[in-house]
């Protein structure tokens, strides 16, 4: 173990064992060097991961702080566990609240995206005008389904890396996570067909069950511990599932992750009633800690997961790349694509190729994963401060949303249009389910730089919440 993972390790026991409580002020940088005789580089480099992991916070001018215990919300013992959707009808409101996140007006806490600043937009655009120089006529026809080759050679030796076994030939490059959960859908369902997904979700399921006119059994997910895998066997049993559509790390909106174990117990469950999974793992690089969580697909022996994912929220939004891991189903998935969107940008797939190739991906996660989780420990601290007390926040580790659920006389779609006149968006808990179970919950997108405007804006973000409870 390295010398900063044994001061990490000291001192996290050390705030386990309460000899430093939460708000109480740590040694100071120096003072930490001459009580573990280590030196002041390495004592940093330990403080920064405590940061970035949610253990320590930062004050300017004022050192190093315990952080605040982790809260979890409880899932609320009067929600239905299964809820069932013979048609969901939800898309016209999810685009008007996205749409209302592109005014520069707007403090978009209710965008999905995360703050486009922390891109390496620079290094992006040398490596999209180096391949712009050397395009030819073939390189459309190369780059199309399943993708450009050197692109998803990387991409496969990246799951190498985590002991997952992924041929190149197996995952298709789509026009971001959408295209390859949309198109891992389509394979392998028909109109009419029964889904499993979280309650609440991610809305692009509901929105893609719209579309392809799919029947929804939703299932309650614990802001914790998710989906209760009880509940997800007896709706194997009950009704003809075709497909399950989950998020295992990093669930938007809820922020949990599964635990291996629960990872390993969801896919033998599923694999066992021959139910495809499709896992949505768009968040899977903005984990806290060490060493990032294994999928879903890590546990996969019998080809029934469709491991989706993107460059969309760790590196570069605007260029709509993606990919699936699609195992037996990826000439299936290719087929779909060449009917639909036909592929891929080339331009976009060759700077994203380029890119990779000069090993700087992993640096930049390092600090995206680092900034993310001080701007989240800001924004979390904000709301506690100006939000009514009756508001409770979830806490799950990485990531960058918070979900919160307010009292149930607060209904979250009222304040945001409240709220959107003071120039201020959230994302409402109907964003995230067929149902009106989280009328009174909202998401939080705390991905921006902190600043007085933000303080603001959630200062008064607490007075509406506020007005409505009086």
């Amino acid at each position: 173990m390295a010398k900063y993972q044994q001061l990490i390790a000291t001192i996290q026991q050390q705030i386990a064992a309460e000899i430093w409580l939460p708000g109480e002020k740590l040694p100071s940088l120096r003072e930490q060097v001459t009580l573990s005789g280590m030196s002041l580089m390495t004592v940093m480099h330990a403080y920064q991961v405590l940061e970035s992991q949610g253990w320590i916070q930062s004050r300017p001018q004022s050192g190093y702080f315990v952080a605040p215990r982790a809260e979890f919300l409880t899932q609320p013992a009067s929600h239905q566990k299964v809820q069932l959707a013979e048609s969901v009808d939800i898309n016209a409101f999810i685009f008007e609240v996205l749409n209302a996140c592109r005014d520069p007006a707007i403090l978009p806490f209710g965008s999905a995206f995360p703050d486009p600043e922390l891109f390496p937009q620079r290094q992006l655009m040398r490596s999209l005008n180096a391949v712009s120089h050397s395009l030819t006529p073939m390189d459309a026809l190369n780059n199309l389904p399943p993708g450009n080759e050197s692109l998803r050679k990387t991409l496969a030796q990246r799951y190498a890396l985590q002991g997952i076994q992924v041929s190149p030939e197996e995952i298709v490059i789509t026009n971001g996570a959408m295209e390859a959960l949309n198109l891992s859908m389509q394979a392998v369902t028909e109109p009419g067909d029964w889904v499993v997904i979280e309650n609440p979700c991610f809305y692009g399921a509901l929105q893609v069950i719209e579309r392809l006119k799919l029947r929804a059994v939703a299932i309650a997910s614990d802001p914790q511990h998710g989906m209760d895998l009880d509940e997800l066997a007896r709706a194997l049993a009950r009704w003809p599932i075709k497909a399950c559509w989950m998020m295992t790390s990093q669930q938007n909106p809820l922020g949990c992750t599964l635990s291996s174990e629960k990872k390993a117990a969801l896919v033998a469950l599923l694999a066992l009633h021959q139910v495809t999974l499709i896992e949505d793992d768009v968040y899977g690089e903005l984990y806290v800690g060490g060493e990032k969580p294994l999928p879903a697909k890590a546990f996969d022996r019998h080809d029934t997961v469709l491991h989706c994912g993107s460059f969309s929220k760790n590196l570069v939004a605007g260029f709509r790349v993606g990919w699936v891991a699609a195992g037996q189903h990826a000439r299936k998935i290719q087929h779909l694509q060449l009917m639909s969107t036909l592929a891929t940008s080339a331009p976009m797939q060759l700077a994203l190729a380029n890119y990779l190739s000069t090993r700087s991906y992993d640096s930049h996660l390092r600090r995206l994963r680092q900034t993310l989780a001080q701007r989240k420990n800001l924004a979390r601290q904000s709301l506690k401060r100006h939000l009514p007390a009756e508001a409770k926040i979830n806490d799950s580790p990485g990531g960058y949303f918070l979900w919160i659920a307010l009292p149930k006389q607060v209904n979250t779609t009222e304040l945001y249009y409240r709220a959107l006149a003071h120039n201020i968006s959230i994302a409402p808990g109907k964003m995230f389910s067929s149902g009106d179970q989280y009328q009174n919950y909202f998401r939080f997108n705390t991905s921006w730089a902190w600043g007085d405007a933000q303080e603001l804006a959630v200062s008064l973000l607490g007075e509406l919440i506020a007005e409505a409870l009086t």
